[in-house]
């Protein structure tokens, strides 16, 4: 009886082994190792480089051994404390600006009767998709104390010498990043606005409450929050903008933070002094981030009326027009003006000898295109660098908000946090970062084009997660569970039922981190080597040499470039594709 028992024990224990190989060999399906290479992907995208520019920081050059002389270097120095100052003082006032142009407007295109609400909305898409560097380059042609078209046509027609505006100030660029800065507070303004229902501005109105007092005790106050995460915004991309305040501040002489970490990898490059000074970056980030949540502890932001109430246009009677004329005004600064002396310049043998026949030239594009050893070179890194990134960000921004939707492994949420963060790190740091991992051997990436498109990639992933997100969480899962149901494999199921429905949304989201690597100047001028400069970049050396018609010609060609796509966007993603907060 013991051999009986024995003989059926064999079988019983073979399958007990082989229940726990198939349970082991479970693990190893492809969409578990894809899990797994999707984790490796986001730490080495977002935690390593930030890891790495941490520990670089407290390295000494060379040695490598543990040191806090990066950090005295870096603040050790009267101008390098001045710079910082300046960056937040720039931050400020570019914020306040932008509020003063992007609130109004909100109101206006949201909550009112104003006509040339279209025209409206297209100068907010123009301020939006221009570079804030080819913005800059019109208005120094525009402003410029000695030859700018306003101070030229000030001086003809007053007879006074002195400028009328000087954009060679801190005034003036702050309010020329400001004039590309206030699309995002208008985003997060009219987004609000449009969810308050008009019930109670018409019981303020019947308390005797008028127009601009109801929106100011009633309707300002429900968008507080939109307001602030708006200013938020754009202080931390005040702070982290290096383009504009190089165009226009290396000049005035106004340094600022990027453009000192910019002086840091000069030869020779001192990079754990960059990493040291680059630190109050991600401080300021974490700090303005505790600001909000302090102002808002303890405050509601709610409206209690049900599914919405109705919401009517308030009538403005003749107001309209001067509203509509405040958002004309804003157009023409931040869109009209800058585009049109940028137009003149790239046509023109001399900017400065303004619109006449015998001024005409297409001498500045045919140079671009047929005679300059850089140009064309650029404009197919930008390509494809900008291809490349947004194909990897949409990949990855998918599947990791697949998993966070649908809870797939315990540490979704993890997943979420890391392919957000970078939302918080300004771009020049994590291009430093980039730089500090990857540029030394044994990877010795340092003016690749992995290096670019890598840095791009985890630059703008927080853009395609959030849109991604909110695609997959608009899928009900009960269609994949079918799937399942029938025999499709979790990778099977997500190609051929859920990336069909999100297919719109992923286009959206593609262009959107396309459109805006194309454009990056901040993290790709600390990584470019000679033969991989991308338009931005050659943008930027041709604003050195001061050859205005030829960099006035080059930024048109990327303006096409941008139009283009973003008309590819508009026919397949919607009108509102680049505005849509989802």
């Amino acid at each position: 009886m013991t051999d009986s028992a024995a003989i059926l024990a064999k079988p019983a224990a073979l399958e007990a082994r082989r229940s726990g190989l198939l349970r082991r060999l479970r693990y190893l399906e492809p969409s578990n190792l894809l899990w797994v290479l999707l984790v490796a992907a986001l730490l080495f995208l977002v935690a390593v480089p930030i890891g790495k520019l941490l520990i670089v920081s407290f390295e000494e050059q060379g040695t490598g051994a543990f040191t806090l002389s990066n950090y005295a270097t870096a603040y050790g120095r009267a101008r390098y404390l001045e710079a910082l100052g300046n960056s937040l003082m720039l931050g400020a006032l570019s914020s306040l600006f932008s509020v003063v142009f992007a609130v109004p407007m909100a109101w206006a295109v949201s909550r009112t009767d104003m006509p040339g609400k279209g025209f409206t909305w297209a100068m907010v898409m123009g301020a939006f998709i221009m570079p804030p560097y080819l913005g800059a380059v019109g208005w120094i042609l525009l402003a410029g104390p000695n030859s700018g078209f306003l101070n030229q046509a000030w001086s003809w027609l007053t007879g006074i010498e002195a400028p009328l505006v000087n954009v060679y100030s801190f005034t003036g660029l702050a309010l020329v990043i400001a004039l590309h800065s206030f699309p995002l507070i208008f985003i997060f303004v009219k987004s609000a606005l449009d969810l308050i229902s008009s019930e109670m501005e018409d019981a303020a109105n019947i308390l005797g409450a008028g127009t601009l007092t109801a929106m100011r005790k009633v309707t300002l106050p429900l968008v507080w929050p939109a307001v602030l995460g708006g200013i938020i915004v754009v202080f931390l991309e005040t702070v982290a903008l290096f383009g504009t305040p190089a165009i226009i501040g290396i000049p005035a002489r106004i340094n600022v933070v990027t453009t000192q970490l910019w002086q840091f990898f000069e030869y020779p490059v001192r990079v754990e002094v960059a990493a040291a000074y680059a630190m109050p970056l991600l401080l300021i980030t974490i700090g303005m981030i505790a600001v909000q949540k302090l102002l808002l502890a303890r405050k509601g932001f709610v409206s209690q009326t049900g599914k919405g109430g109705e919401r009517r246009p308030i009538r403005l009677g003749g107001w309209r027009w001067a509203l509509l004329g405040y958002c004309v005004f804003v157009g023409a600064l931040s869109v009209l003006m800058p585009l049109a002396v940028l137009l003149q310049a790239s046509f023109a043998k001399a900017w400065g000898r303004g619109l006449s026949f015998s001024n005409l030239t297409l001498d500045n594009y045919a140079y671009l295109l047929f005679r300059h050893e850089m140009a064309l070179t650029s404009i197919w890194n930008t390509l494809w660098f900008s291809a490349a990134a947004a194909t990897a960000a949409v990949i990855i921004a998918v599947l990791v908000a697949y998993i966070v939707a649908r809870r797939l492994v315990p540490f979704g949420s993890a997943l979420g946090f890391l392919a957000m963060a970078p939302f918080v790190i300004p771009g020049i740091v994590m291009a430093i970062g980039f730089y500090a991992a990857y540029a030394a051997p044994p990877v010795a990436l340092y003016g690749t084009a992995l290096i670019i498109i890598l840095a791009f990639t985890a630059r703008f992933l927080p853009i395609a997660f959030a849109n991604s997100s909110a695609a997959v969480r608009a899928v009900h899962p009960e269609m994949e569970e079918a799937s399942r149901i029938l025999g499709g494999g979790r990778l099977l199921t997500i190609r051929r039922i859920t990336a069909p429905l999100i297919s719109r949304s992923l286009i959206g989201g593609w262009l959107i981190v396309f459109i805006v690597a194309s454009r990056e100047l901040s993290a790709a001028v600390f990584l470019v080597g000679p033969r991989t400069r991308t338009m931005a970049v050659l943008l930027y050396d041709l604003s050195e040499a001061g050859n205005f018609e030829v960099l006035a010609a080059f930024g048109g060609l990327l303006l096409a470039i941008t139009l283009v796509l973003v008309a590819i966007g508009m026919k397949l993603a919607g009108r509102d594709f680049m505005l849509r907060r989802n």
